[in-house]
């Protein structure tokens, strides 16, 4: 099971790590905090002083069509906010 999807970039995600030194990534939904501790410093080599989780739930859509209501959704998400112990940098550009 892979356990880190892919690094958040946004203007919130660049802010809190700016800001408080924090890392946004997406992550496997069946992961808890510490694969999710122990992915991160194995993969970019830094200490990981905490681990916030959030699970975001699927959206549904729906429209009407000639053959009735199709109704679809997405899949279920779930975000990781990394904070990493004083004076560790993460290059997120830099690591694939």
């Amino acid at each position: 099971m892979s356990v880190i999807i892919k690094p958040v970039i946004s203007e919130k995600a660049n802010y809190l790590t700016d800001l408080r030194g924090a890392y946004t990534f997406l992550v496997n939904p069946k992961a808890n905090k510490i694969q999710v501790k122990l992915a991160v410093e194995a993969t970019y080599g830094v200490k990981v002083a905490d681990v916030r989780t959030m699970i975001y739930a699927p959206k549904v859509s729906s429209k009407h069509t000639k053959k009735g209501l199709q109704v679809g959704k997405t899949n279920k998400l779930k975000k990781a906010v990394i904070t990493l112990v004083e004076g560790e940098v993460i290059d997120i550009f830099a690591v694939n």
